[in-house]
């Protein structure tokens, strides 16, 4: 047996294993063997009668935890089994915390022991109470602004509506144990959110042909619950277009990126976003658009999982649960989902998702003939080619592709062929010498 993710080997006992055990309780259990070094060979200790009876004192005393201690032996030679349950508290060694990732041992220090310590006393960043904040802070025109939302969504009783500012909070936990406004109460109804919070705000940028072209830019302060709808009213009123097309006599003017999808990605970004770090950044360019919010996925989620029906893990559930109460957000992990999906129909690129600079990243492509796309969906540049032809000249036939690009029969039908199967071009139904490839 090798060692792995809970499992280590050492050959003598240290002091300093306190440590292993300490990172064992705080991840997922595991067990530490004393007399066998790390190739998993059985080397023994000769003092395993008085570890027998220090080290459970030591891990009560010193730890405070349990662990079992048990004798083992193999070929005559004695060693120590000890086997580490995982605690739901959080564990540390003379003030320190450890925790066991992978096969390594590491140190939690600053905002990760922070998220760590919240995490196993089952509360999040938004459940901590503002100690100077009172109700002198909380706009009242947010509440009823919310009010409003939350009773055309049902998702609030009626009689709701009728109480005090005080009560109401109340009534959605926003209040502490001590009676203290939660950080969610500030940052969802705050006058003034960024006098506690100094990064929650949203930021808003034009660039041109680079990221040093910055042609202008906003920023969006205030209250959460009001957020949203001043991110998409200044969105739509100097970032973004909309292009007018007909159907039959019916003129339709859609925003140039599908308004559902990008309503879902700004309120992803502002209820998942970790308020302990900088500000959430939109980037508009001419053909994309780039969503960035600090804060990683949960280790229970991973980007592949993000894209299909997956249990929900909100970073900031207080938050979270007031914009579902409002009916921004459904509860049930399928906002990604909906992006795709909406993307797809309108016929878009599917939106690039990936964890970036210790926060999460979302890209939108305007353009499903832009040549970021097709290399993201593995072209070469012959394809890349083929396509730019195709869009000038409504089709092409094999022969075409082998003189426009100089290649054999033999790879032009294997290159059409690939994008045939990647769903890019469409093969007509004439074979033979009038076949051709079209959109």
């Amino acid at each position: 047996m090798s060692e792995s993710h809970n499992i280590e080997y050492k050959s003598t006992w240290r002091e300093e294993y306190l440590k292993w055990i300490c990172g064992f309780a705080n991840a997922n259990g595991g067990r530490l063997y004393i007399g066998i070094d790390d190739k998993g060979k059985t080397t023994g200790i000769d003092n395993h009668e008085k570890l027998l009876e220090d080290l459970p004192n030591k891990f009560r005393d010193i730890l405070g935890v349990y662990a079992e201690v048990n004798l083992q032996s193999e070929k005559g030679k004695y060693y120590l089994e000890i086997i580490v349950p995982r605690f739901d508290v959080p564990i540390s060694v003379r003030g320190k915390y450890y925790v066991r990732t992978g096969s390594t041992l590491q140190e939690l220090k600053g905002p990760a022991l922070n998220e760590f310590i919240l995490k196993r006393t089952g509360k999040t960043w938004d459940d901590i109470p503002v100690e100077l904040a009172t109700l002198q802070d909380v706009d009242e025109d947010a509440i009823k602004f919310f009010a409003k939302k939350a009773l055309k969504s049902k998702r609030i009783v009626p009689d709701a509506t009728e109480e005090d500012t005080k009560t109401l909070l109340n009534n959605l936990h926003l209040f502490s144990n001590n009676g203290k406004l939660k950080n969610a109460a500030l940052l969802l109804f705050g006058k003034d959110p960024q006098k506690y919070f100094t990064s929650a705000y949203f930021k808003i940028g034009r660039f041109g042909d680079s990221d040093a072209d910055l042609k202008f830019q906003d920023v969006v302060e205030g209250n959460l619950i009001e957020m949203v709808d001043k991110v998409m009213e200044i969105l739509e009123r100097k970032y973004l277009i909309r292009p007018i097309r007909y159907e039959g006599m019916q003129r339709v003017e859609e925003l140039e990126y599908p308004e559902p999808a990008l309503r879902e990605a700004i309120l992803n970004a502002i209820v998942h976003k970790d308020y302990k770090g900088t500000t959430i950044q939109l980037s508009v360019y001419d053909d994309k658009l780039i969503l960035w919010n600090p804060g990683m996925l949960p280790d229970e989620l991973n980007i592949e999982m993000l894209k299909g029906k997956h249990p929900s893990h909100p970073r900031n559930k207080n938050i979270a649960d007031i914009f579902f109460k409002a009916g921004y957000i459904e509860a049930w992990g399928r906002g990604i989902s909906m992006i795709m999906d909406t993307c797809r129909k309108a016929g878009l690129p599917e939106p690039a998702i990936e964890e970036v600079a210790g926060g999460m990243q979302i890209t939108f492509l305007k353009d499903i003939f832009s040549e970021d796309y097709f290399k993201r969906m593995g072209l070469n540049e012959r394809q890349i080619e083929a396509v730019k032809y195709v869009k000038e000249n409504g089709k092409i036939t094999n022969s075409d592709y082998q003189e426009l690009l100089g290649v054999a029969r033999r790879t032009a039908t294997r290159d059409l062929a690939e994008l045939v199967e990647k769903e890019i071009l469409k093969s007509s139904e004439t074979r033979g010498a009038g076949a051709y490839y079209k959109f």
